[in-house]
């Protein structure tokens, strides 16, 4: 063992337990932005926060988030987070900080300290989704709902959608190449 093996052993060793972690809990209407995820080319919900956080605390941030959503998707609660070494005083105020030159479309709820090994991703307990369909035309929903002209048998939709209950393995939904470690999901009435 060199001392430069050392040396870069100890560094990586204090790099972990040195940094900071901190969960964002946050909010958004997607309609504009092409998902969570960063992409080239393509502004992004991931992008706009990891830029706003870098200008604020002035270091290049990198966000991990809960999960992804799809182009034009809104998210009611997600989670992230960034590590940094330096501990961030007065949460609320930076939180009050960043959300007044976040688009109005983001918006941080709360930034708190969590454990440096708390993973935004891999430690979530749930996730939910839900899908809203409309059969009346409204200008305020045309973002947040599938306008459905025809009428709809509700009755046939929820015997299909029971269906699903008695499924645990959700692979053919997922995407090919994934990291997860199951796809195995309980679903929920």
């Amino acid at each position: 063992f060199s001392n430069l093996n050392l040396l870069l052993l100890i560094f990586e060793f204090n790099k972990f337990y040195l940094q900071l972690r901190y969960f964002l809990e946050i909010s958004y209407l997607g309609t504009n932005y092409h998902g969570w995820q960063i992409q080239p080319n393509s502004i992004t919900i991931q992008g706009v926060l990891e830029d706003c956080i870098s200008k604020l605390l002035k270091l290049k941030i990198k966000l991990v988030g809960a999960g992804r959503t799809d182009t034009g998707v809104h998210a009611n609660q997600m989670f992230a987070h960034f590590d940094i070494y330096n501990k961030i005083n007065g949460l609320d105020q930076m939180t009050y900080k960043l959300n007044s030159f976040l688009p109005n479309e983001i918006v941080v709820k709360k930034i708190f300290q969590v454990n440096n090994k708390a993973h935004a991703r891999f430690d979530a307990v749930s996730r939910s989704y839900e899908y809203f369909i409309s059969t009346e035309k409204n200008p305020f929903e045309l973002n947040k709902s599938y306008y459905f002209k025809n009428r709809l048998d509700l009755k046939k939709m929820n015997v299909c959608a029971n269906l699903l209950f008695n499924y645990v393995d959700f692979k053919s939904f997922s995407k090919s190449k994934s990291d997860v470690k199951t796809y195995n999901c309980k679903i929920f009435n």
